[in-house]
């Protein structure tokens, strides 16, 4: 196996070029387990890794380690290997990490595209498909759109039709990974050294698509629940797999909740019909509540702007305000803390001279 199968590339090649460091392991990241351990898979095969101490002190977030996905450059030892050094990277996918903390969690590194998935049956949800989209946005990823379960689908002319209004160009495919229908439209977009990444919530079909895309029965799949459509969260851990006919594919564990990370940009980005009709707005700083003159507001009265979808964009506006409000305080936090930390230092320095003068 060479590098370039896993999607190494001139990138890459020249930061390590640039550090100049010999006897050094390259890979990248395929599992990341408890405890600052590490899987890497390697042109010798997969190594188990760890990451030194002072590597997590320095880490701000968890974004900051070794993610999925990630380039990382080892030193082997007499007892391990020992990540020393994580390649820039090209891309991520970031989320609010879960509970209070406004930290980012990443999702994947140094992704080509992005497999959004979602079924046709009881998780079919127009407003969590808009939350995933403004995800991929922010990443710089680029999006597909496959419909799962197309044999459960109540009618998949209008489902479809609702799903192409709201994704402007982004490419949508429908199929059955079950009865592996659609399948081969899906694999075309499987080609050396492209890195794809799987999201979508519990039990919509994502570990059946992989194992179809792979030809075996990789990951465990779970049932579902015919009463709410429901899923076990079957994969745990995000993984990446290397598909034997070109390409690596990441899996990751059904996302519960949709945690916003991202910018007003990004937000534009998903919702590009809004944004462009707020070019039209009567005020440059149209917050398309009340205005008057506002074309966003013009377009949802008229039903050309679904209500559901203008309502959604307003709540995600808002989760972004809140969390920009909140990161600046963090960041004002972490500053006052720094300076007190000097401030104590140079006290302690001051008065050991005024002891020795």
């Amino acid at each position: 196996m060479e590098l370039s199968q896993l999607g190494w590339d001139e990138h890459y090649q020249k930061q390590v070029d640039e550090l100049g460091i010999p006897d050094i392991i390259i890979g990248r990241v395929f599992r990341v387990d408890a405890g600052g351990h590490y899987g890497v898979i390697t042109v010798e095969g997969d190594l188990r890794a760890r990451i030194p101490g002072k590597m997590k002190d320095r880490a701000e977030s968890a974004a900051d380690l070794p993610g999925i996905g990630d380039w990382v450059l080892m030193k082997s030892t007499e007892t391990d290997n020992v990540i020393f050094k994580v390649l820039e990277r090209k891309n991520v996918i970031l989320r609010k990490a879960a509970g209070r903390e406004f930290k980012e969690q990443l999702v994947g590194a140094n992704i080509d595209i992005i497999f959004i998935v979602m079924g046709l049956d009881s998780d079919f949800n127009l407003r969590r498909l808009e939350r995933y989209l403004f995800m991929v946005s922010a990443s710089g990823a680029s999006p597909i759109i496959l419909l799962n379960k197309s044999d459960l689908a109540e009618d998949l002319e209008k489902q479809l039709e609702e799903v192409q209004k709201i994704t402007d160009e982004i490419p949508v495919h429908y199929m059955s990974a079950l009865k592996k229908e659609g399948i081969d439209i899906i694999s075309d977009y499987l080609r050396e050294g492209v890195t794809i990444s799987v999201v979508g919530s519990s039990g919509v079909g994502k570990s059946t698509l992989i194992n179809a895309l792979m030809n075996e029965e990789k990951l465990k799949t779970g049932e579902v629940r015919k009463k709410d459509g429901k899923g076990r969260h079957v994969t745990s851990s995000r993984e990446l797999f290397l598909i034997s006919g070109g390409g690596v594919i990441i899996d990751n564990p059904g996302i519960r909740e949709i945690q916003l990370w991202g910018d007003s940009v990004s937000l534009d980005e998903a919702f590009s019909d809004i944004g462009e009709l707020a070019v039209h707005c009567k005020f440059r700083d149209c917050r398309h509540r009340t205005e008057p003159g506002c074309k966003v507001l013009d377009a949802v009265e008229s039903g050309d702007l679904p209500r559901e979808r203008y309502e959604n964009y307003l709540k995600m506006q808002k989760e972004l305000a809140y969390l920009e409000l909140k990161r600046d305080k963090g960041a004002q936090g972490a500053e006052r803390a720094k300076w007190k930390g000097i401030t104590n230092k140079a006290d302690k320095y001051r008065k050991y001279k005024e002891k020795r003068d």
